[in-house]
């Protein structure tokens, strides 16, 4: 029987992983994973009591295709409180998680042939959901020199029109962000060129140094499109909850092709995500945040032990992502060896980047302190056995 071709893109290397991560631990091995880009707390408590009330007593029938109306409001009203910006609740459609949202809304913007850029080394998905959709995907090298993000520059000198750019800010697996002026620039080079900036906003509140992040919500108005989710701010991934912040040109797109996608997301987890715009859920965030930035200082502190040539600045998300190509191994093989000798789970950059990716892995620490002390204890040890 036939098989797809738009099905031939590569698995997520990650999810691969995490099952021999898994695989190992069940076998009663002392894995640390710091694989996942998953915040280790979950969801918190003021949103897992606003679930238990919804089970006991709620009704969890279909909602809207594009959301519930209450959980819609509540969004729109987090971009007046974080970003001083007026959004109205039916620009907001809430999604399946932020992948459901990078279905429907690459669906409603592209059609089958239409070339899209985005930065690599970048989350592998954008460029598989978009392969799989019959979009041809133009990769930027993004290297130390543009902060691993993408610029007018690099759009200007590309032999072939495009009709999309796909921006993340903080990025994965780098964890660098876009400066606000460089997003103006970009968003004003989109619009003037009839190109459609998509911006993956998913770790936003998720920085440190006191670093700031720009929302393309403020430019609805040239087309800009927002996707975002529950998953890392708020640690609800097993919740599949995201949303996109559209402009009003994509709105009724979006509606017809949501309600025939996915009728509507999870009831039970739209509901119980309205707790997450309290001041307990934002309470319970930031303070995942601030063991975050305790993981992270820990290890920018050890840096010189690991003898890693080059680091991305990690400005924002939970990410390392370094070049370990001087342990003289491919970054598969230094994995696969780290898992096996030493029970740290990492991920070849191989993921993220097709041509240079063998040379780096990511480190997540979206874990407590200790775990990743740990971690860095055993990867330091194993290091010297190269």
């Amino acid at each position: 029987m036939k098989v797809s071709r738009r099905s031939q893109v590569p698995a997520f290397a990650v999810m691969e992983i995490i099952a021999a991560a898994n695989a190992r631990r069940a076998a009663g091995r002392p894995v640390l994973n710091l694989c996942a880009g998953e915040p280790s707390t979950g969801a918190s408590d003021v949103v897992r009591d606003r679930a238990a009330r919804m089970l006991a007593e709620g009704d969890l029938g279909y909602t809207e295709s594009m959301g519930a109306p209450p959980l819609r409001a509540a969004i729109a009203a987090h971009y007046g409180r974080w970003y001083d910006l007026d959004i109205e609740a039916r620009q907001v459609a809430v999604t399946t998680g932020s992948s459901g949202g990078f279905v429907v809304a690459f669906l409603a913007a592209f059609d089958v042939g239409d070339r899209v850029a985005l930065a690599r080394p970048g989350y592998p998905a954008y460029k598989n959901i978009l392969t799989a959709l019959g979009c041809e995907v133009v990769e930027l090298p993004c290297g130390p020199e543009t902060r691993y993000q993408p610029t007018v520059a690099q759009l200007e000198a590309l032999d072939t029109p495009v009709a999309g750019l796909v921006v993340a800010s903080p990025a994965n697996p780098t964890g660098t962000m876009i400066e606000a002026a460089a997003l103006a620039e970009l968003v004003a080079w989109c619009s003037a060129h009839g190109v459609r900036l998509i911006s993956d906003e998913i770790y936003h509140g998720i920085t440190y140094d006191d670093a700031r992040v720009a929302t393309a919500a403020r430019y609805l108005d040239q087309g800009a499109v927002v996707v975002n989710s529950f998953s890392k701010y708020w640690a609800m991934t097993g919740w599949r909850l995201g949303w996109l912040v559209l402009p009003d040109d994509l709105l009724a797109p979006v509606d017809a092709l949501a309600s025939n996608v996915s009728l509507c997301p999870p009831a039970l987890a739209q509901h119980a995500g309205i707790a997450a715009f309290s001041p307990a859920g934002y309470a319970a965030a930031q303070a995942n945040v601030d063991r975050y930035a305790a993981a992270r200082a820990l290890l920018l502190s050890r840096l010189p032990e690991f003898g890693w040539t080059r680091v991305a600045p990690a400005d924002g998300a939970f990410y390392l992502y370094a070049d370990i190509s001087a342990s003289g191994l491919d970054s598969v093989t230094w994995c696969a060896r780290l898992l096996d000798e030493a029970d740290v789970a990492l991920t070849p950059g191989t993921d993220f980047d097709g041509v240079d990716g063998h040379d780096w892995v990511r480190l997540s620490f979206a874990s407590s302190v200790e775990v990743v002390a740990e971690a860095v204890d055993r990867i330091v040890a194993w290091q010297q056995t190269l």
